[in-house]
């Protein structure tokens, strides 16, 4: 005779493309002669997705026992079921024992999937943006490192609550500034180590630098021979020529005279 323990197997949830635990299906011969087994193998639609390895060969009468371990490594997501089919000795050979499993997939979306900060001034950094990261896949997310690349990666910087994702509805944030280093356009690369398909993804950043300047339409005023007590006026402009607006503080005239100006 021959009996299984258990008598199905269901792996659960497994990542696609990565390998169960092995678990194992102990067989007994509650019979009163010697159990003969012929061949084990498996069978059915997702055949592929389960693989085995046993040292039965006989198993003798009353107290018998061997082992058979089973592995899952799901090549799609959703369902996947086979059967362990044994060849033997016992009455209504062959039997099987069902195996079952689901393969699942992390997934990743990225919110914005780029982000332009626009002009700033050179050295000063900007105001904070957030990209949003999910995960709409049947399995969790793992994130191993988010850096940032690129030509101009030293004008940007991040920092972020990500290392897990949950399937369906996780999400964690990526706060990412702008510092420009230089005038121009300024360039980089979020770039996102994960365990998605595809990995790594990316997030392209962008921002142009700016400076202020100014230009005075002369940088002296002669105003000849004055009546005192007598107050007459000449006008210098001020322009900004740079790609920044320039602030100005405040104005005075300085110097020992200055109380006649």
């Amino acid at each position: 005779q021959i009996s299984f323990s258990p008598s199905s197997w269901s792996f659960g949830n497994q990542l696609i493309n990565t390998t169960s635990s092995v678990e194992s299906i102990t067989v007994t011969n509650p019979g009163t002669a010697t159990l003969t087994i012929s061949g084990v193998s498996i069978a059915g639609t997702n055949a592929a997705d389960f693989s085995q390895t046993n040292n039965c060969s006989t198993v003798a009468a009353g107290s018998g026992s061997c082992t058979i371990q089973v592995s899952f490594t799901p090549s799609a997501t959703g369902s996947r079921t086979a059967s362990i089919s044994i060849a033997d000795t016992a009455s209504g050979s062959p039997h099987t024992v069902a195996l079952s499993g689901t393969g699942t997939v992390a997934q990743i979306n990225l919110s914005p999937t780029s982000w332009s900060f626009g002009n700033q001034l050179i050295n000063t950094t900007s105001t904070a943006e957030s990209i949003t990261v999910t995960n709409p896949g049947t399995a969790t997310l793992t994130i191993s490192s988010i850096s940032i690349t690129g030509t101009n990666a030293g004008d940007f910087s991040q920092t972020n609550n990500c290392s897990t994702v949950a399937a369906g509805s996780g999400s964690c944030t990526i706060q990412v500034t702008f510092t420009p280093s230089a005038t121009g356009s300024r360039a980089a690369t979020i770039s996102i180590a994960d365990s998605a398909s595809g990995s790594p993804h990316t997030v392209a950043l962008s921002g142009t630098g700016t400076v202020a300047q100014i230009s005075m339409s002369t940088n002296s005023l002669n105003f000849g021979t004055q009546l005192i007590g007598v107050s007459t006026s000449q006008s210098i402009t001020v322009s900004n020529p740079g790609t920044a607006p320039l602030i100005i503080g405040s104005l005075s005239v300085a110097g020992v005279d200055a109380a006649d100006f």
